[in-house]
């Protein structure tokens, strides 16, 4: 006895895009918003825990992508899967585009006074403005021995053997110390 065939479900998602393309059929739109929503929100709050409202919007936008361009849906090229999570990969891309402010420590500042001279790169100035003064506060939050030591090292140009002479320290101390600074500082560096 032969057995009908059954519309699997991934069948019946491709029938349902295919229904909203030609026909416009909100009951496929429906059942496509029913079963992809959750796992576009999902997609979204791995990214971002918790941010609901961004995941909310993304899933709208997706859908609305459907709606407009499930005629361009072809099942040859990808499955319908891949399909709809690469728009709401481009979704969640613009979507981040459009809502977020990207903050930097650059003061406006530095770049107008760089604009003086118009060989001078105002950006690269700007930052090489910011990370001077990084790197000197960076310096005064180290203790006093360290400090001491990377200014003989580094500013002053002597070897790790001169420091330890001058400064009638172990060898083995100065190296300790550079060490611990330099580390010290690539973090006060970085925040």
């Amino acid at each position: 006895m032969e057995r009908a065939k059954q519309t699997q479900p991934d069948d019946q998602l491709v029938q349902d895009m295919f229904a909203v393309a030609e026909h416009r059929d909100q009951v496929a739109l429906t059942r496509l918003f029913d079963h992809y929503v959750p796992k576009i929100r999902a997609f979204c709050l791995a990214a971002q825990p918790g941010a609901n409202l961004m995941a909310d919007d993304i899933a709208q936008e997706v859908m609305i992508r459907i709606w407009r361009k499930a005629h361009t849906y072809k099942p040859e090229a990808a499955s319908l899967n891949t399909w709809v999570f690469t728009l709401a990969r481009n979704a969640r891309i613009d979507y981040f585009r459009k809502n977020s402010r990207h903050q930097t420590n650059i003061d406006p500042d530095y770049l107008f006074q760089s604009i003086v001279d118009e060989n001078a790169d105002p950006f690269k100035d700007a930052q090489h403005q910011r990370d001077q003064e990084r790197i000197k506060d960076g310096l005064d939050k180290l203790p006093q021995d360290q400090k001491q030591v990377l200014y003989k090292v580094y500013l002053e140009g002597k070897t790790h053997k001169e420091a330890a002479e001058e400064l009638s320290l172990p060898l083995g101390t100065i190296k300790s110390r550079v060490r611990l600074a330099l580390h010290k500082l690539t973090i006060y560096i970085k925040r």
